[in-house]
């Protein structure tokens, strides 16, 4: 099923490859809850749904299109959900999950059509290592901020944290034998230095388990959207077309792109083309109506997911397994919670897969400015907007530009044209 001879991977390789990504983005069920409860959404109703949206999308990416790559609620989606939607927008959370689900099932149908197939064959080729580079820097920078080595600074936005901290001296610690054991080429090296760093959090008494192990998942609300006819009819009511719009633009690209930079860092592109995109594809979408009807955000390929690549996978039973360990979780709530909460356990690996991300930058064309400089946008934008949508929105929208300023116009897919005006409309008029 998984093909992994074809692939040169094997089970050992690839359940290492799962359980790595699984504990670098398990995070997102604490903080998915967190985000969404200021929108007035139940803790429990969004912990399950998130749950479910995510085992949902990687069965989905595992069985039917064999890659390695986990899908989840969105971070940044959440927010603009929870904060731009139903704050700025004064609706109830029951509303603004309709026009989730109307996005979802509008993502479904074009992700049924060659569109967003043709998309990542329409991405330039110094895009794409952009977008991968751009990737590897955004994820270094979330592991260094979310242990403080890298906080923030009033008049200079960022700067060098508490070193002598306690999530500063365990990350620097795990990060040390984390690249230790990488060198020295041990298989799995990623995983056995997040176990390392943990028993290391265990007895310095950064992890504890006060809450036990043990609970049971829940959906205290029922379903948040259980007639379609009702949710297209909120969005009418409430003129929620340019919501469900950047729902469904920002998860294009946000999936579009992390899926070709996950791809692009496993080997697994043939030139320009994604080997079955459209069953890769339908995996978020599917997602994304699925959790809308239970109670989450928007669904997205995860750049976690380049830890697990870096760590040897290749194949669907690497998202397999994050499957089966998401679905465990449901009943290890207070166990994942006290896990997760402990940031330094997984950022050295996010900032070693940054690193290795970053070897795209040399395949840039930097001789060429009209090529080079929407890259460089890509790159620059994404860990300083923390938007991967928004880091190729601007290089879409320069790439048309330079090309026809340098009267290589016809150079340019027709499509790069399309989504540079959707991404202007998006971002002068749209963005909250």
């Amino acid at each position: 099923m998984f093909r992994l001879t074809e692939n040169g991977t094997n089970i050992r390789t690839e359940v290492l490859a799962g359980i790595t990504t699984f504990f670098t983005m398990v995070y997102i069920v604490v903080v998915n809850p967190v985000i969404l409860a200021d929108a007035g959404v139940p803790f429990d109703q969004v912990f399950t749904a998130t749950i479910l949206a995510t085992v949902v999308g990687c069965l989905w990416m595992a069985l039917f299109a064999n890659y390695p790559i986990a899908i989840a609620p969105g971070m940044g989606l959440n927010a603009y959900f929870a904060y731009s939607v139903v704050g700025g927008q004064h609706i109830s959370y029951t509303t603004a999950f309709a026009a989730v689900f109307v996005a979802g099932i509008i993502f479904v149908i074009l992700s049924l059509t060659p569109l967003r197939e043709k998309l990542i064959e329409a991405i330039p080729e110094n895009l794409k290592h952009g977008i991968t580079a751009g990737i590897g820097l955004f994820i270094a920078f979330i592991g260094l901020r979310l242990t403080k080595i890298i906080v923030a600074d009033p008049v200079n936005l960022v700067r060098l944290g508490n070193l002598h901290s306690a999530s500063a001296l365990l990350t620097t610690l795990g990060l040390a034998v984390t690249l230790i054991l990488m060198v020295l080429r041990v298989n799995g090296a990623l995983f056995f230095g997040m176990i390392i760093t943990g028993i290391l959090a265990f007895f310095t008494g950064q992890l504890s388990f006060d809450k036990g192990f043990l609970s049971f998942p829940s959906l205290p609300e029922g379903l948040m959207v259980a007639n379609p006819i009702t949710a297209l009819g909120d969005v009418v009511h409430h003129s929620l077309y340019a919501v469900v719009f950047s729902f469904i633009l920002v998860t294009i690209f946000d999936t579009t792109g992390t899926m070709v930079g996950v791809a692009n860092q496993a080997g697994l592109m043939k030139g320009d083309k994604l080997p079955r995109a459209r069953h890769a594809l339908l995996s978020d979408s599917v997602a994304t109506a699925i959790g809308a009807m239970f109670g989450t955000s928007p669904t997205t390929a995860y750049i976690e997911s380049t830890s697990g690549v870096a760590a040897g996978g290749r194949t669907g039973l690497t998202t397999l397994t994050v499957a089966v360990l998401f679905i465990l979780s449901a009943f290890f709530g207070p166990l994942v919670g006290a896990v997760s909460g402990i940031s330094a356990i997984t950022s050295p690996a996010l900032i070693i897969v940054g690193s290795l991300m970053m070897g795209n930058i040399a395949k840039i064309r930097w001789g060429e400015l009209e090529e080079a400089f929407p890259a460089f946008l890509t790159i620059l934008a994404m860990p300083l907007t923390s938007s991967i949508s928004t880091g190729i929105a601007l290089g879409f929208i320069s790439y048309p530009l330079l090309k026809l300023v340098k009267g290589k116009g016809r150079d340019v897919h027709p499509l790069v044209y399309v989504f540079a005006v959707l991404f202007f409309i998006q971002l002068a008029f749209l963005q909250h």
